[in-house]
């Protein structure tokens, strides 16, 4: 066995040892490191890495996976994609998602907009005095409790 594939499978055990991994990350992330490896032996660097995962297949019912370390999360927050030194807009574009496509796993986008639907925040409140209205109700109550005076 090549001794790149070795070394390789070291670090992916070694990982694979402190948290669970699929066996497509686990394949995926042998084929990344050995490939960079190898590169680093020519003395390249990696120039143009893939994906650790399909981009279409990132975003999954209860996980969505990063494409660009493979890991799974219910959500991909600012914090993970600056520690690849991306923002949301520049990852959607890197991996060819649409601009207005939310970074989350499918049943808590289901829940989220469930809750909105619910919650009707774009319908007035009952008993809720227009802005322009409060004022005046204000005035009139101290007019009728100078009055009453």
């Amino acid at each position: 066995m090549d001794d790149f594939v070795k070394a390789a499978l070291e670090i992916v055990k070694a990982q694979a040892s402190v948290r669970t991994m699929t066996e497509e990350e686990l394949v995926s992330m042998t084929r990344n490191l050995t490939a960079s490896l190898k590169g680093i032996e020519v003395g390249e660097a990696a120039s143009e890495e893939e994906p650790a995962c399909a981009p279409g297949k990132s975003i999954k019912e209860k996980s969505i996976s990063c494409c660009v370390c493979g890991k799974s999360f219910k959500i991909l927050t600012k914090k993970h994609l600056a520690s690849h030194g991306l923002d949301a807009v520049s990852y959607r574009e890197k991996f060819g998602f649409k601009k207005n496509l939310p970074l989350v796993c499918k049943s808590l986008q289901r829940m989220r907009r469930k809750k909105m639907t619910e919650m009707k925040l774009w319908t007035k409140r009952k008993g809720a005095k227009p802005a322009k209205e409060a004022p005046k109700a204000a005035k009139t109550a101290k007019v009728a409790k100078a009055a009453a005076k």
